[in-house]
């Protein structure tokens, strides 16, 4: 009998490291959409073009693959169906939207630091309607510790913030939204499955678009045409960085936890400037190796569990 508790006890502890391993993948993948984003900007997409054209890729991958498979069309009920659209809207058009426009105004180094500080505030959401999810002192310690990290990482030794009412707010916003994202999902992990919650995020993230296609019509898809390295670049964005990642953050979201996970995003920007380094041979600081000790600890700390209610 204890030899196999024993087992059952490391099955469990080694599926946690796969779902760790997981989201800390699809963070590391995120961080490099940067590169990809940029290029396609330069080339003359707007950031909204950039987010309908790779969730139309990510949409039309899944709703093929759950044609394939059978899987449902729609929630048991319209309140259902009304949080899939809340998960599209601020997990996808008010999110991607809200973070892009928000380098227009402000700088990129003001951007990422508010966006990344979004499991801060996811925490403190999610434990205001969840009881069972609250942080103990141990984990309150380690997301603020690994808060201080990203702060640490992202200013870079350079202890001045360029204030812009609008871009700053932007960032703000984005944050706010990826924190409704990791709230809402708790529901909808709760009775649907994965692949059924993403192809719905997708879907009325693309619907909530709807209105900027009236306004401003046009994608510019000829672009793709006229220089294939874009179209590599978009494909990456679409089917890599949205409907695996997705699908992924999703089902790592319901095996560990929405705070578990979304504490995640801290590693955003050592993954950027990892992937930085490699790719551009920027060069690695003693901020950034300071910043990265401090999250890493502090995601030790944070993934303790949560006092029961």
């Amino acid at each position: 009998m204890p030899l196999h508790v024993s087992v059952q006890d490391m099955k469990k502890k080694n599926g946690r490291i796969l779902y760790h391993i997981v989201a800390f993948l699809v963070v590391a993948i995120w961080g490099s959409t940067f590169v990809y984003t940029k290029l396609l900007l330069l080339a003359g997409f707007t950031p909204a073009q950039i987010f309908i054209l790779r969730f139309i890729i990510a949409y039309a991958m899944l709703l093929a693959f759950c044609l394939w498979r059978g899987i449902r069309w729609v929630a048991d009920s319209w309140k259902d169906e009304l949080l899939m659209a809340g998960l599209g809207v601020s997990g996808g058009s008010l999110y991607f939207l809200a973070e892009n426009g928000s380098m227009n105004y402000t700088t990129t180094t003001n951007t990422s630091l508010i966006v990344c500080l979004c499991p801060l505030f996811a925490s403190a959401l999610i434990s205001f309607f969840y009881k069972s999810q609250r942080l103990n002192r141990t984990q309150t310690i380690g997301t603020l510790m690994a808060a201080a990290g990203v702060v640490v990482v992202v200013l870079n030794g350079h202890f001045v913030l360029h204030l812009s009412p609008i871009g700053d707010t932007l960032a703000f916003v984005a944050c706010l939204c990826w924190a409704v994202y990791s709230l809402l999902m708790i529901p909808a992990n709760a009775k649907y499955d994965t692949v059924f919650i993403t192809r719905k995020v997708f879907f009325y993230g693309l619907l909530s678009m709807t209105p900027y296609l009236i306004i401003y019509p046009g994608l510019n898809v000829g672009l793709l045409f006229e220089h294939s390295s874009l179209l590599w670049n978009l494909l990456f964005l679409g089917c890599v960085a949205s409907t695996l990642c997705f699908l992924a953050w999703n089902w790592t979201m319901k095996k560990l936890g929405a705070v578990t996970v979304t504490n995640y995003v801290y590693f955003n920007p050592v993954t950027t400037i990892l992937f930085a380094w490699l790719i551009l041979s920027e060069p690695i600081t003693i901020y950034f190796l300071l910043g990265t000790t401090l999250i890493l600890g502090g995601m030790y700390l944070s993934d303790k569990r949560t006092v029961n209610a």
